[in-house]
This record gives C-alpha cells, structure tokens and sequence, in this order.
C-alpha cells in the first residue's frame, strides 16, 4: 500500500476532497509523480465522475469498488445527475457552459506547447 485517503469534504469544505482524490494526492506526493502506472485503488464505492477523471489523469492500472453507484444513490450519493449532464449539451446544462472565442485563446497553449518546461500528462 503507497497511500490512503478518506472522505474529507465536509471537514475541510472542500468539495473535491473525496477519498479518491486524496488517496491520489498522497500517492504521488509520496512517489514523487504525477501519474501512479501500474497502481491500483481500492475504494468503498463506485468513483464518481470527478474521481474517475482523476483516476484516468492518474494513469491508474485499475479500480477495485465494493458498492456500485445505485447502491450510493439509495443513501444520498447520486452521481446520476453529473453522468447526465456529461452528455447534455454544454450551453443547455444546470450549470450552462458558454464559450467565448477569442482569437488569442490558444496563445498560453502555444506557449506551452513550444516551451522547454513542457512535460506531458
């Protein structure tokens, strides 16, 4: 085992603080990388959208869960809403998302793109 995490969100009002992403917060920390290949996360429940995209920017080999996402929806935890909303339309979900175009948008990724510092992820 590299690393643990538990569900801190409301002891630290932090919304992003749930198990997963703690326990992957304090598995690069301590092997000094941003991506866990060849690691594994065990965790009580079905990872939500925001811990699965962690999860997968993580590199992680695999998810081992014992409750599934229904089961979490029954006391409280739905993610149904978030799956949903991942396959709406931007400008016609909860939260509307609206893109601005600007032709200098890319420039930071331009710079990014050509700098030495560049490391891929």
């Amino acid at each position: 085992m590299i690393a643990t995490g538990v569900n801190q969100v409301t002891a630290t009002n932090d919304p992003t603080a749930h198990a997963e992403v703690l326990a992957i917060r304090n598995a690069c920390r301590e092997l000094g990388s941003f991506q866990l290949d060849g690691c594994e996360i065990y965790t009580s429940c079905e990872p939500c959208p925001m811990c699965l995209g962690a999860i997968y920017w993580a590199r992680l080999k695999a998810i081992y869960y014992a409750n599934s996402s229904g089961d979490a929806a029954r006391f409280g935890f739905d993610d149904l809403l978030i799956y949903r909303e991942l396959q709406t339309p931007p400008a016609e979900r909860r939260i509307p998302m609206l893109r601005i175009p600007n032709d200098k948008a890319t420039e930071s990724f331009e710079a990014w793109d050509k700098s030495g510092a560049k490391m891929e992820y």
